[in-house]
């Protein structure tokens, strides 16, 4: 946890726990080889208490002649701003004071005096309120930055300690606020549990701790591997392939089990995915992934899902991909919707005229000449959609794909619906809604990707040809 020659700081709020990390430390820092700094950030939540917690640990560390840093925010006004709880607020500021003395180099870690008896408090809680496999890890005794060097040792040792020594402490009111879960299993459910049930409860879930944070990190590599391996960055978006998604772990597996180990690794998948959109989890519950993993193995392309922050996850046939961003249209629409903006441009040509269109929504130019159609023009090697200039009648319009745009393009039996031309060829739905479409008087001529239609494509009596190319911007 730490090395010769680094400098520590010892996060001390002022209570038992943390006064007694201090005192060990500092009786080990020759041993170790390490320099201490007393660190302290008051929450401002307790008026004057908050401010006396203060004095006291700046007087200890000039007991000990430590150094001492402190920091200070208005916990309760921010936790209003960003709609958190205290407790997650008052932690997210003193972790990011204990950050940002890091990156300062003011000290290489900070050792933080959570205990056994912590573990066992988190893990009830974590149980209590639901979670998965990860959440059963608890706290980590190490985690970046932060050190727990008390992690399995029980509180009431520590009181015992100081007691030894006749070193005081404060208490913090908070502890006891019945109105808060960790207290309620602090001071019922676990001693409840210890007398009734089972004396070791501690230990015993502080060990089931340990065992669900190395399945995790077991699994963590795994799925890391196979993130760096399958998922794409393209843009503002992250692509994975279902088959990617959906593919069992590479030993044998048969039966249910197969399934399960195939699931429980599509879900970490899934999570890591949006873990690399957001930069954490927060937020994101069961029912998040379980709608993704549905998209994946019940939906069809087109669909999509909205989760929290933003996100939205869009299959596009054999993929998904996942973007940052709000939907600027209902989720409920499918296939066949219309585009959210659009294209138009009325062409005035005539027997010598040549126009260039340039589309930017899909970096696209696309240019219109009209030429001389030779009466062999099968032996040609013009690589182009031509349409017989003589067939077209105004207005002649170049847009945009529209629901409801069917044709028949040269080679085909009969007409068909344009979306499902487009499906056919596995064209996305994001690409077709601005997918360039020509019309002449209101039918269409050309759509990109397709044959001219039969009824204007150019043939032997053409004489002249109103020919497409296209290049990009």
């Amino acid at each position: 946890m730490l090395a010769a020659g680094e400098v520590a700081g010892v996060a001390v709020s002022g209570g038992a726990d943390s006064v007694s990390l201090l005192l060990l430390l500092h009786e080990l820092r020759a041993e170790l080889g390490i320099q201490l700094v007393v660190l302290h950030f008051n929450h401002r939540l307790r008026g004057t208490d908050s401010d006396e917690d203060e004095r006291f640990v700046a007087a200890n560390a000039n007991r000990l002649n430590l150094e001492f840093i402190t920091g200070s925010e208005d916990v309760a006004a921010l936790a209003r701003k960003a709609r958190l709880n205290l407790e997650d607020a008052a932690r997210n500021c003193r972790y990011a004071f204990f950050a940002r003395l890091v990156e300062d180099r003011r000290v290489a870690r900070v050792a933080v005096a959570h205990t056994a008896d912590d573990q066992a408090e988190t893990v009830l809680g974590k149980i209590i309120r639901g979670t998965g496999l990860a959440g059963l890890g608890g706290i980590y005794p190490v985690a970046g930055h932060i050190v727990r060097p008390l992690i399995e040792i029980r509180r009431a040792e520590l009181r015992d300690f100081l007691r030894d020594r006749g070193i005081a402490w404060r208490e913090d009111s908070t502890n006891v606020d019945q109105s808060r879960l960790r207290a309620r299993i602090r001071s019922k459910l676990l001693p409840l549990l210890e007398d009734d049930f089972q004396p070791a409860i501690v230990s015993q879930l502080s060990y089931l701790a340990a065992l669900s944070r190395q399945d995790e990190e077991s699994w963590t590599t795994l799925v890391e591997e196979r993130f760096q391996t399958l998922v794409r960055h393209e843009d503002d978006s992250l692509r994975l392939g279902v088959r990617n998604l959906l593919t069992p772990l590479e030993f044998p597996a048969v039966g249910r089990a197969g399934r399960s180990s195939l699931r429980a690794l599509s879900a970490r998948l899934v999570r890591r995915v949006l873990q690399e959109l957001k930069g954490d989890l927060r937020g994101f519950t069961s029912r998040h992934v379980e709608d993704v993993l549905h998209l994946a193995t019940a939906s069809t392309s087109g669909h999509k899902v909205e989760l929290p922050f933003g996100i939205v996850v869009e299959r596009c046939f054999d993929e998904l991909w996942f973007r940052a961003g709000s939907l600027r249209r209902p989720v409920s629409r499918q296939i066949g919707s219309a585009p959210e903006r659009g294209f138009q441009r009325l062409l005035d040509m005539d027997a010598r005229h040549e126009d260039a269109i340039d589309i930017p929504e899909i970096g696209t130019r696309l240019r219109l000449k009209v030429i001389d159609w030779p009466t062999w023009a099968r032996d040609t090697k013009l690589e182009a959609p031509a349409a017989d200039f003589g067939c077209l009648r105004p207005p002649l319009v170049l847009r945009n794909w529209l629901p409801g745009d069917a044709f028949r393009p040269e080679g085909r039996l009969r007409a068909h619906k344009l979306a499902r031309l487009m499906l056919a060829r596995r064209i996305a739905l994001r690409e077709r809604r601005h997918w360039p479409v020509l019309t002449s008087n209101g039918k269409v001529v050309w759509a990109r990707g397709f044959a001219v239609a039969h009824e204007f494509a150019a043939g032997d009596k053409t004489r002249k040809a109103l020919v497409i190319f296209e290049e990009p911007i």
